[in-house]
C-alpha cells in the first residue's frame, strides 16, 4: 500500500495510491492515521470511497513528523570515501541528532539554493523508517513491531558549513536550512517491502548517476538502528533516516564540479519505494528579491 498527502483544489487529503488515482482517507493527517493504529488496518477502516483521479492532485511530503530521527554513519563506504577525501572529522558509526521539521518539502518542490550562506550544496540519498507505534526501550527482536513504513529522504548538505560544523564534531545547521529535507514520494507500508535490506539505491543528477549502491550494504540493521535510539522515545509517525551511500559530491574527486547548482533536477530511487524528484532553483527564482547579505563560515 502506498499512502500519500495531496493537495487538491486547495485542501490537503491524506489517502492510498493506486492505478486508480487516490481514494481519500477520512482522517486530518498522515501523522494521525498513525496515531489511531495498525497503520494497514487502520487506513483500510478509514476509505471514504472517493477517489481523486489522475492529475486532479499534486503529491506533497507524505508525512510531517513529529520527531525526525536523523542518523548517520551506516554504511560505512559513506565513511571511507570520506577519509580518502581527507574530510575534516572521521564519519564514526552511531551518529544521530534532530532535523528541522519545518524544513521538509515534498516530490517535485524546490531545493531552493541559499547562495549568501553556501557554495558547496550537496545530495545525500537515504532509506527513512517510519514508526508505526510510540515506542521506548526496545530490542532489536522486537523493532518489527515499530516498522509502519519506508520512504525516500535526500539529505541536502552545505558542504562548507558543515566543515566547519564538524570541527566541533556536530552538524545540524549544515543540514536543516529551509527545503533541505525532501521527504517522499509516498510511505510504502512494510507488507510491500518484506526485506528493506535488498533495495538498489540510486541518486542521480540530470539523468547522470551519482550515488549508486543497496541497503544490504549497511554496517548494521535497520532493526538494529531503531532498537539503538530507542531511549530516546518514538512516537507514532516518528520518521528515522538510516544514512547515506557512497557518491556524495563533497567527496568525489572534483568536487566542484559536482556540487549542486540551480537548475539542477535530482531524482532519488530506492527500490520498491519509488523516485523522489526535486529541482533546485535560485534564491531570486523562490523569493523574487537576491538573497540577502553572504555570511561566511
Amino acid at each position: 500500500m502506498k499512502l500519500v498527502t495531496v493537495a487538491s483544489e486547495g485542501r490537503a487529503h491524506v489517502g492510498i495510491l493506486d492505478e486508480r488515482g487516490v481514494e481519500i482517507l477520512d482522517v486530518s493527517d498522515m501523522r494521525a492515521l498513525y496515531e489511531q493504529g495498525p497503520i494497514v488496518e487502520t487506513a483500510l477502516a478509514r476509505r471514504t470511497g472517493r477517489v481523486l483521479a489522475p492529475g486532479t492532485f499534486s503529491l506533497r511530503a507524505p508525512i510531517v513528523p513529529k520527531k525526525f530521527f536523523h542518523t548517520a554513519g551506516n554504511f560505512r563506504e559513506h565513511a571511507e570515501e570520506g577519509e580518502k577525501a581527507n574530510w575534516v572529522h572521521p564519519i564514526r558509526p552511531w551518529i544521530v541528532f534532530f532535523q528541522n521539521v519545518d524544513a521538509i518539502i515534498g516530490p517535485d518542490e524546490a531545493v531552493v539554493y541559499p547562495d549568501h550562506l553556501t557554495e558547496e550544496l550537496d545530495y545525500e540519498l537515504e532509506l527513512a523508517v517510519v514508526l508505526a507505534k510510540p515506542g521506548k526501550h526496545f530490542t532489536a527482536d522486537e523493532a518489527g513491531e515499530y516498522i509502519g513504513g519506508y520512504l525516500i529522504f535526500n539529505d541536502i548538505t552545505a558542504r562548507d558549513i558543515q566543515r566547519r560544523e564538524m570541527q566541533s564534531a556536530n552538524f545540524c545547521f549544515s543540514k536543516s536550512i529551509d527545503t533541505f529535507c525532501p521527504l517522499g514520494p509516498w510511505i510504502v507500508t512494510p507488507d510491500e517491502i518484506p526485506d528493506p535490506h535488498d533495495l538498489r539505491m540510486e541518486l542521480r543528477v540530470n539523468g547522470e548517476s551519482r550515488q549508486v549502491s543497496h541497503s544490504g550494504r549497511m554496517a548494521v540493521t535497520i532493526h538494529q538502528i531503531l532498537a539503538h535510539y530507542s531511549p530516546l522515545g518514538y512516537s507514532a509517525g516518528d520518521v528515522l533516516s538510516t544514512g547515506t551511500v557512497s557518491g556524495v559530491a563533497g567527496f568525489s574527486a572534483d568536487p566542484r564540479a559536482w556540487y549542486l547548482k540551480p537548475g539542477d533536477v535530482m531524482e532519488a530511487e530506492i527500490e520498491r519505494v519509488g523516485v523522489l524528484r526535486n529541482p533546485v532553483v535560485s534564491w531570486q527564482q523562490a523569493h523574487g528579491v537576491p538573497a540577502p547579505a553572504r555570511i561566511r563560515w
